[in-house]
């Protein structure tokens, strides 16, 4: 089966997955030299958010390993879905990488009964298994940046955080960005984090915005994938700005971003890859923030005063030679 195959194969929704199987005999069907890879996204490859920057390091994979790697994936998967998804994947490849800590749980339920196969979880907690490596985004440690960075745009004195789903990585990267907030500016008023439960509702996302508006907020940071546009909507009715990422766009993409936090998930997968392919894979608590030398994390900032941008560099190389530290 092709890697197009299988990835058609795998997007047709995980119901289905028993009618999605491989025509290989494991008895009789000849090596394959590829290393087979599958990723779990999720949401959507074109969220503009985590799940588009996951996708494209798919893509990188593709195109410069393809010799290598045979690499599907599935998109748009319902929670209820994900351990049929991780399942899936592990009793056909070697290598499983599973995008976000909403599939934690389900991810640690699957990996022990597949002892020989290498699993991925790119969020979530640090905790490890014998067969499972964990890769840290740091969120927290950007929403940090983030955070200082809001604090020192808004024009009211108040910032707001938006996320999906209430999870612990989610919960504590509200926490640093009001602590990067605060360390900025103290006298800022960090309005209560807002989470809609979906990390993909547009309009929930834009209501949240609609509330932080009319409590005086000004500035918002987010943990959202589809529900961006949401905020983008409400920001752009409303006056106000929001701060974009994982993806970095470019200045000017949209007059209510004053700039991108990038969380570079796609990176990670790669790494992942690589590490495979060179027999150097661990189970291990790998970090992709600002001191990792990945260069998968950063902030642009669009339209920034002198001043705030020099504050900004100054916050942001004091937490890559961890004088700030984020936890």
């Amino acid at each position: 089966m092709t890697s197009s195959s299988r990835a058609l194969c795998a997007a047709a929704v995980l119901a289905l997955l028993a009618g999605c199987g491989s025509s290989k005999s494991t008895s009789s069907a000849s090596p394959d030299p590829k290393v087979k890879v599958g990723v779990l996204i999720p949401g959507s490859i074109s969220d503009e958010g985590y799940m588009q920057s996951a996708y494209e390091g798919v893509v990188r994979i593709k195109q410069q390993l393809a010799g290598q790697v045979e690499i599907s994936y599935i998109e748009k998967v319902q929670p209820a879905n994900y351990q049929q998804a991780l399942v899936r994947f592990a009793s056909t490849d070697q290598l499983v990488i599973s995008i976000g800590g909403q599939t934690d749980a389900d991810v640690r339920k699957v990996a022990p009964k597949f002892p020989k196969v290498k699993f991925v979880e790119v969020g979530g907690p640090t905790t490890t298994l014998p067969n499972l490596a964990m890769y840290d985004p740091k969120q927290g440690e950007i929403a940090f940046l983030g955070g200082a960075y809001a604090a020192l745009s808004s024009k009211t004195g108040k910032v707001g955080f938006v996320a999906g789903v209430e999870i612990p990585p989610i919960v504590a990267t509200a926490k640093q960005f009001a602590a990067g907030a605060k360390y900025a500016r103290p006298d800022v008023t960090v309005l209560p984090p807002q989470y809609t439960g979906d990390f993909d509702d547009v309009a929930k996302a834009k209501q949240a915005v609609q509330a932080d508006v009319s409590a005086g907020g000004d500035v918002f940071y987010q943990i959202l994938n589809n529900g961006l546009q949401g905020m983008l909507q409400g920001a752009k009715e409303t006056g106000t700005h929001v701060l974009g990422g994982p993806l970095v766009q470019p200045c000017g993409a949209s007059p209510v971003f004053i700039g991108h936090t990038k969380s570079d998930i796609g990176a990670a997968t790669e790494y992942a890859v690589k590490q495979y392919l060179a027999g150097t894979w661990k189970a291990e608590a790998k970090s992709f923030g600002l001191n990792s030398g990945t260069g998968a994390s950063d902030i642009k900032l669009c339209g920034a005063a002198p001043g705030v941008s020099a504050k900004i560099a100054q916050i942001k190389a004091d937490l890559t030679a961890g004088k700030i530290t984020t936890g």
